[in-house]
């Protein structure tokens, strides 16, 4: 199984999950706007991603500049930030098989598949 954390507003998100279909794939979707991941998901992710949370961290979103640009947070300080805010949450996120890549660009997910 394959498991997409997914934005359907998200044209990146949009390839990345027709992509997965087009490869056959059995998709779990997870809209992660909808259905939030907790702190001990988005931990594992980043573990997976291996890369510190604030490479997770959509930068360009409001939340980020108003709240969070050039504070010094700590790892668990960041995952806790887009457990509150999961707009955050750099997309899509695709995980098969206990790898895990950020599908931008979309080909680091053909490389997991």
């Amino acid at each position: 199984m394959t498991k997409i954390y997914h934005n359907p507003r998200c044209s990146k998100s949009r390839q990345t999950l027709a992509l997965l279909e087009e490869k056959g794939e059995q998709i779990e979707v997870i809209e992660y706007l909808k259905s939030s991941p907790t702190q001990s998901e988005l931990a594992e992710l980043v573990a997976m991603l291996g890369i510190h949370p604030l490479e997770l961290v959509r930068k360009g979103e409001a939340i980020f500049k108003e709240q969070y640009k050039g504070k010094e947070l700590s790892e668990t300080q960041w995952i806790e930030a887009m457990v509150t805010h999961p707009i955050l949450i750099e997309r899509p996120v695709v995980v098969k098989n206990g790898k895990a890549a950020i599908g931008r660009p979309i080909e680091k997910v053909i490389d997991i598949l």
